[in-house]
């Protein structure tokens, strides 16, 4: 009984995209578990060689050849996701097939996330992961 009251309270991050035309379009992250989650670590991967974690200065480094703005949400090591959270990580408003099209080859076929987080209660260890 112990171990399903643990489990029915912890974290469920999930990332995701999102691609419509007019419409703020990116990569996102969730928590639609019942607990916060810590995020213990991060990576961001680009064509299969990691560029770092999901720190400002590593977006920067992924962002830097685009021609047009891109909005960020970092995370650094021990940031909490509360319960109910839901944000994109990279995103570009009103998008335009025409105009974006580099962000989208971007986060549909060269881009990999993964996080690793923990429950604040239980310290079990879990991931999620983009590509």
């Amino acid at each position: 009984m112990w171990m399903y009251n643990r489990r029915s309270v912890q974290p469920l991050l999930a990332l995701w995209g999102k691609i419509s035309t007019g419409a703020t379009s990116g990569v996102g992250l969730s928590n639609s578990g019942l607990d916060p989650a810590k995020i213990t670590a991060s990576k961001l991967i680009l064509d299969g060689v990691e560029l770092g974690d999901l720190s400002r200065s590593t977006v920067d480094k992924l962002l830097g050849s685009l021609s047009f703005p891109v909005a960020t949400t970092t995370l650094g090591s021990q940031t909490f996701i509360e319960t109910g959270f839901e944000e994109f990580l990279l995103s570009v408003e009103s998008y335009d097939d025409a105009k974006h099209h580099e962000f989208y080859e971007l986060i549909e076929s060269r881009l990999r996330i993964e996080i690793q987080y923990d429950s604040i209660y239980g310290g079990e260890n879990f991931s999620v992961t983009y590509n």
